[in-house]
């Protein structure tokens, strides 16, 4: 388990003031400053990086229109609006090992390379979906083994800008050694943590928010205090669907996700209206050959990173099932759209659907 060590905002102000006192495998390796990328130091100026303020009122919800139209397996589903986020593919890429022993995060660093120039709410909406993916770099000055072995506690790289402090993190290695590269202080390793692991701490210190892969060009992006609070306070404290979706798919990936639906993964909907007045529609995405699937997803941040104006309504699993065999019509679900997605019929919902009954 990832253990942070908590420090009030009038402790030192330097780069150690705030540490983890143990860490998560994957692994931590040095880092090797002639390996591809470039850097930042333990504490990095970050006037240069772009900061977009958004406000938490947006969490209540965006979406699209019922009747989206996606085509047949694996064809991903079609985005209802012209402004509308295109989805993604349906898995997610594999993830590099541009440090040996730890994997890059392949979805949170294709989010930030969407990014040119200051970054718009949409791709900061998109960059904060994926961040909620598996692990994320962090920067130890020194040697992290070493340090643990020693029972030390591990100097994380933050940033500065004017009062507030930020804590760096990196989707991928080659990103962590582009801070390498800027600051030219190699006594530096990388260790992974679970991305939950993180925003706690964040959030449980005396930060402003976090800073991704800042010495990355436009390819960075500063996600606010109060944007990680809400991220934090709706999603699923383990990330069940989220992770089952951005892993390899399997054999057993539709029971996984099924699964932490019954044990009480948190789902939402997207509804809107047609017109002023007029009734409620909810969305869902039909195949190339008619099959109808009800779009569900496992934060308001999927339904938020694609643009379609709809409202996140929070569903418990017994409603869910209630509402499929209410509906004859329905052939299943279409879980997170904007992708990794996944279509799961109606046998594969078997457990789920007995809850109606």
């Amino acid at each position: 388990m990832a253990l942070f060590s908590r420090r009030k905002k009038s402790d030192s102000d330097d780069a150690s003031a705030d540490r983890p006192e143990g860490m998560i495998e994957p692994g931590e390796q040095p880092v090797d400053p002639t390996s591809p990328g470039d850097a930042a130091s333990p504490e990095a100026p970050v006037d240069a990086v772009p900061n977009v303020t958004i406000s938490t009122s947006s969490f209540r919800g965006v979406g699209a229109p019922a009747g989206a139209a996606p085509a047949a397996d694996p064809t991903p589903p079609v985005a209802a609006r012209p402004s509308a986020r295109q989805p993604g593919p349906m898995e997610a890429p594999d993830g590099f090992e541009s440090i040996p022993g730890l994997r890059d995060n392949a979805l949170l660093a294709t989010a930030l390379a969407e990014i040119s120039g200051p970054a718009e709410p949409a791709q900061l909406l998109n960059v904060a979906r994926q961040l909620l993916q598996g692990y994320v770099f962090l920067r130890v000055k020194g040697d992290a083994r070493a340090l643990l072995a020693e029972g030390k506690d591990l100097p994380l790289a933050i940033a500065t800008r004017g009062e507030e402090q930020l804590v760096l993190a990196y989707s991928s290695g080659q990103a962590l050694t582009k801070s390498v590269e800027a600051d030219g202080d190699r006594d530096t390793s990388a260790m992974g943590q679970p991305v939950m692991a993180l925003l706690r701490h964040v959030l449980g210190g005396p930060y402003a928010g976090v800073v991704l892969d800042h010495a990355s060009g436009d390819a960075r992006a500063v996600l606010p205090t109060a944007l990680l609070e809400r991220m934090v306070s709706e999603a699923d404290p383990d990330l069940r669907i989220k992770t089952a979706l951005s892993q390899k798919r399997t054999d057993s990936t539709a029971s996984t996700i099924v699964e932490a639906v019954l044990a009480g993964a948190p789902l939402w909907i997207a509804v809107n209206r047609a017109e002023e007045g007029g009734p409620v529609g909810v969305a869902e995405s039909r195949t190339a050959t008619g099959e109808r699937y009800l779009e569900v997803f496992s934060h308001p941040l999927e339904l938020l990173a694609l643009g379609r104006g709809d409202q996140a309504l929070p569903l418990k699993n017994e409603q869910l099932a209630k509402a499929i065999v209410g509906d004859d019509g329905l052939t299943g679900l279409l879980v997170d759209p904007a992708g990794p997605w996944i279509r799961l019929t109606r046998d594969d919902l078997a457990g789920l659907l007995a809850l109606a009954e």
